[in-house]
């Protein structure tokens, strides 16, 4: 039975993805900030006893890391797929934007997942190196800066050239590293947006389409939907930047 270690799990798509591999049949550790006191993760634990365990992991403590990781590990004494969900999102309007706000989403989004996965790797050197997937959750922000939203799309644009940059020495080293870029989906961090947001997906159809992604053993570097929305954006990250910002101004509030 594979071993899925969630961080990032205990809401929005990370929740719902944990109860489809329970499902499924697989063994996952559960991690987020207050995980061991989730009232949806504990349902979750009485609902599968033997296959979920919660963990407590806070990513913005990289010193506790290691040290989590181990304990990971230990649970089900192994972690076959790695899954880094944690987020977090505060609409930065360059007049109103904090500094606090920018360092929140950078720790999240962006150095949680490199600091954690210094601390796998690690670990996975001391257990001979086993086969291992690392899936890591971005959003198709990752491949363009829109207005108002730089705090969030630039440290998810960073962990996304990050993992471009690794596949090539992970893959020699027997790690498959893949990366989701998912449009928006309804959860408490889009609830901030006050537009339009197209395609606009729920959380259990966003966790049924990367559970199934996972089933089918895809050795893909991507998965990214809903795809009318997401080939736009990767068609804007070819264009010229002038016709870029022509199209990217008429997002502007009072343009």
């Amino acid at each position: 039975m594979a071993v899925m270690w969630i961080v990032g799990a205990s809401s929005g798509i990370g929740l719902q993805l944990t109860e489809r591999l329970l499902q499924a049949g697989y063994q996952v550790v559960a991690s987020a900030r207050n995980a061991e006191k989730s009232a949806d993760l504990s349902a979750l634990k009485s609902q599968f006893p033997g296959q979920l365990a919660c963990l407590d992991v806070d990513v913005s403590v990289p010193e506790s890391l290691p040290d989590k990781t181990a304990q990971a590990w230990r649970i089900f004494g192994q972690v076959d797929v790695w899954f880094y969900n944690a987020g977090t999102y505060t609409p930065s309007p360059w007049q109103e934007a904090k500094w606090s706000d920018y360092l929140t989403m950078t720790q999240v989004n962006y150095l949680g997942c490199v600091a954690l996965q210094l601390a796998v790797r690690d670990v996975w050197l001391r257990h001979d190196k086993p086969p291992m997937r690392w899936v890591w959750n971005l959003s198709i922000a990752s491949q363009v800066g829109l207005p108002y939203g730089g705090g969030y799309s630039a440290p998810k644009a960073a962990l996304f050239n990050l993992a471009e940059s690794l596949q090539p020495e992970l893959q020699q080293a027997g790690i498959r590293l893949q990366v989701v870029n998912h449009g928006f989906v309804k959860t408490r961090l889009t609830a901030k947006n006050t537009f339009e947001m197209p395609g606009l997906m729920t959380p259990e159809a966003a966790a049924e389409r990367i559970a199934d992604w996972l089933a089918s053993d895809s050795h893909g570097f991507e998965l990214h939907f809903p795809k009318k929305l997401t080939w736009v954006l990767k068609l804007l990250r070819c264009l010229p930047s002038r016709w870029v910002f022509a199209l990217t101004r008429r997002m502007l509030k009072h343009a």
